[in-house]
């Protein structure tokens, strides 16, 4: 028997709206529940997200001012080149090896791999002789839509194969091919800098509360009070992703994200296996908060249970997870904060030499805002944090010999992580 949780302190999910508008997602979850009993909070969130017909990602563009949130690379182009910069670091650290993809997950608009690009291009003249290619992996097909007007060159037609695993194929603006796929798995493997950028915050978690007879996992299911209204139960006995809990955990609400774990896992491979690096920069916490689960709408927070499709369901990521899936594959750094990366990463610098060359007030004062968003501790600079996945022998001053034109020690300090310094 599933027991309701009444008023329970870890479940304000956002603002209570007057009215909860029926959807046709809540229609569709409604049925489901009354088929097949009441759902896990991982399968809620996978359905409102990502389901082919409904889902929330799947036909909408919910990024920019217009939609529901805005990410780092929206508000500032200074972020995109700084991330530019890191790659082409770690690339010159391990060697300058002859070719390089760039895999970004989750690309949103494209905005931030164009201003990767953009930096890639000025700084050709380091690159030059490196064959470099883009591979996005993106499930929903409004965005690649949105990626390709602002990634690709309009002259040459894009290659489409809906049946293919690369679904998608083009040039960029720069002459550089650029892919796309729905899965990782299907990305060519070898020498790859992979980015994840707000892309595990989205990936379905599971929830689970500890009661006098242990742990046990949030479900949601209709509410029998009301009409067309759902709620979070528990379930009256163990379930299986309970398995992903650790057996000293402390906290009495966990989320767990076994979606995350696969990737980690995957990523960690390829990169021991090939080299390379994967940078991530999300929300997060490193293993010690609750209940994170919330949805946004207009900006604002939006109760997660009420009119599901309409708003962005988030998790902040559990960074003390990721680094257990890597499983000692790799070597890991961070969570660090994002105004600690950046600042490492030399973002005043790189203002002062944008305002100095801008005569315009309103780019002085757009660039003053985004910097201002991106740094301050109470807006993104401390909400934001980076991690990386590194080869063990990045670290541990070993030689790099792989596909590279010469064969030196590695550096032992890593840009963003520490402060950057060309070599």
């Amino acid at each position: 028997m599933f027991r309701s949780i009444m008023g329970g302190k870890y479940f304000s999910s956002g603002n209570e709206p007057a009215e909860n508008p029926v959807t046709p997602m809540l229609r569709h979850l409604m049925y489901k529940i009354k088929s097949t009993g009441p759902i896990t909070v991982a399968e809620y969130m996978k359905e409102v997200l990502t389901n082919p017909a409904k889902g929330y990602y799947v036909y909408r563009d919910m990024l920019g001012e217009k939609g529901d949130f805005i990410t780092s690379p929206e508000i500032s182009q200074i972020f995109g080149e700084l991330l530019g910069i890191w790659f082409i670091s770690e690339w010159m650290a391990t060697g300058k090896s002859t070719a390089f993809q760039v895999v970004e997950l989750g690309p949103g608009r494209g905005t931030l791999v164009g201003d990767i690009l953009r930096v890639f291009t000025q700084l050709g003249s380091v690159l030059k002789n490196c064959d470099i290619s883009v591979h996005l992996v993106e499930v929903s097909q409004k965005l690649s839509e949105i990626q390709a007007l602002t990634l690709t060159e309009e002259k040459v037609p894009l290659e489409r194969n809906a049946g293919s695993p690369v679904y998608m194929k083009g040039v960029t603006k720069s002459g550089i091919p650029i892919s796309w796929y729905r899965d990782l798995h299907d990305v060519p493997k070898g020498y790859s800098f992979y980015l994840a950028h707000e892309f595990f915050d989205v990936l379905p978690v599971h929830k689970f509360q500890k009661t006098p007879q242990g742990w046990r996992e949030v479900f949601v299911d209709i509410d029998p009070q009301v009409s067309d209204k759902l709620r979070f139960v528990l379930a009256p006995s163990a379930t299986p992703a309970e398995a992903f809990i650790q057996h000293d955990e402390t906290r009495d609400h966990v989320e767990v994200c076994p979606d995350a774990g696969v990737i980690i896992e995957e990523l960690s491979q390829r990169i021991a296996l090939t080299g390379g690096a994967a940078l991530v920069a999300d929300y997060g916490h490193d293993g010690t908060k609750t209940d994170t689960f919330r949805g946004f709408c207009d900006h604002k927070l939006h109760d997660v249970l009420i009119a599901p499709g309409t708003a962005d369901l988030t998790a902040d990521v559990d960074f003390s997870y990721l680094r257990r899936m890597a499983q000692g594959k790799v070597a890991s750094l961070g969570p660090i904060k994002q105004h600690t990366f950046l600042k490492n990463m030399g973002i005043d610098v790189r203002l002062k030499v944008l305002l100095d060359k801008s005569n315009e007030p309103s780019v002085r004062q757009q660039l003053l805002q985004g910097y201002d968003m991106l740094m301050n501790p109470k807006k993104m600079g401390e909400r934001f944090n980076f991690f990386a996945l590194l080869p063990h022998q990045r670290l541990q001053g070993g030689r790099y010999q792989r596909n590279a034109r010469q064969s030196k020690p590695f550096a032992s300090l890593v840009a963003g992580f520490s402060e950057l310094a060309w070599q």
